[in-house]
């Protein structure tokens, strides 16, 4: 076996790898990226042109990340001469307690209002609204895509590397270390592992102690806009009898505007997953209902995976040599560049610890 040691391994390159190793760069570290795919691959959850920077929480700890993870995207900068993040707003509507997520996004100064449903119908005729809304200026879509490929340019500018086409057989700890052992037979040997693997890292941590992590497969739609009126991103919290699931979207430029329902696929495989899509009438008439703006015949299926724990809630943690991130649950994306730093943190100092709901127990 061909034995390599390096600094720091990063198993799996969506956007919390790259992210992680991005941030070990900044300070001073050379890790090495594996992922068991190609560059640019559709098999994960990472791909794909945008992603909805979703600031409706009322819980402390995704608001404290949250806002790190804001300044993070403003610490990017421009790619292309545009921001990363695109400040178009958010708009929330439906059965959530609008008053909670106001009081937290106001006590960390992110702005936010409450609408009533003519004021809101007025300023995005394309959408329905029969309550009140909480509109957030500070929120609206990430780059995905550009995010991956800028990530990757500064991770290797840095002198790190990233490399494609390297799926992982196993991952061990040694007595002064950690191994990860690839399905070409070679070895890379480091002082610590992160795992940032999607849906493959219940299998590479089996032995590791995780809550459960269901992967599923998701097939939101991008439709085709009536009018050139502007769009925000939005949640909707849907009456359940009526659709499947809290139904979330935004405008993707090029595409139409992304609408689907919040982790309602099948569980998969990973390894073999149909690529199907599920759940499209459903979606259609939740268009033709609430968004009359939108063609709702004019669906273009989009899949992707979530790896979700039972209660949506991250896992960030460090037993021994290995550092853990998973369980994004179709809500992570946005919060890379926060928890690019939590796991950072996990990798140079063994006592660091992410706030309380992100441990392994």
């Amino acid at each position: 076996m061909r034995t390599e040691t390096v600094d720091v391994v990063v198993v799996g390159g969506g956007v919390m790898g790259l992210a992680t190793a991005w941030e070990l760069v900044r300070r001073g570290r050379r890790p090495v990226v594996v992922d068991r795919f190609a560059r640019g691959h559709h098999e994960g959850a990472s791909h794909g042109a945008t992603r909805n920077f979703n600031n409706a929480y009322d819980e402390d700890h995704y608001l404290d990340l949250l806002v790190r993870a804001r300044a993070g995207w403003d610490a990017l900068g421009d790619v292309d001469g545009e921001p990363l993040l695109r400040l178009h707003g958010l708009v929330t509507h439906g059965h959530p307690d609008l008053a909670a997520v106001h009081a937290g996004l106001d006590a960390r100064g992110i702005p936010s209002a409450v609408l009533s449903p003519a004021e809101a119908s007025a300023r995005w005729p394309g959408m329905r609204f029969d309550g009140d809304v909480l509109w957030s200026s500070d929120a609206g879509v990430v780059r995905a895509t550009e995010t991956l490929r800028e990530l990757e340019r500064r991770i290797v500018a840095g002198g790190a590397e990233v490399r494609w086409n390297m799926p992982v057989a196993h991952i061990d700890e040694h007595r002064d270390g950690a191994a990860v052992d690839l399905a070409d037979g070679s070895q890379l040997r480091a002082e610590v592992v992160i795992v940032t693997a999607g849906a493959w890292t219940q299998k590479l941590l089996a032995r590791f102690g995780l809550p459960r992590l269901a992967v599923t497969e998701e097939t939101p739609a991008h439709f085709r806009p009536l009018t050139d009126a502007t769009w925000p991103s939005f949640n909707h919290y849907v009456d359940p009898a009526a659709y499947p699931a809290t139904v979330y979207g935004m405008p993707t430029p090029g595409e139409g505007v992304k609408v689907g329902f919040h982790r309602v696929g099948d569980e998969v495989d990973p390894d073999a997953r149909p690529h199907l899509p599920t759940h499209q009438r459903a979606l259609a008439d939740y268009v033709r209902e609430w968004m009359p703006g939108l063609d709702a015949a004019s669906a273009v299926p989009i899949s992707c995976t979530y790896t979700s724990t039972d209660d949506g809630t991250f896992v960030l943690d460090r037993r021994g040599r290995i550092v853990v991130g998973a369980g994004f649950s179709g809500h992570g994306f946005k919060f890379a560049p926060g928890v690019r730093g939590i796991l950072a943190d996990l990798t140079i100092d063994p006592t660091a610890r992410a706030a309380a709901p992100f441990r392994l127990p």
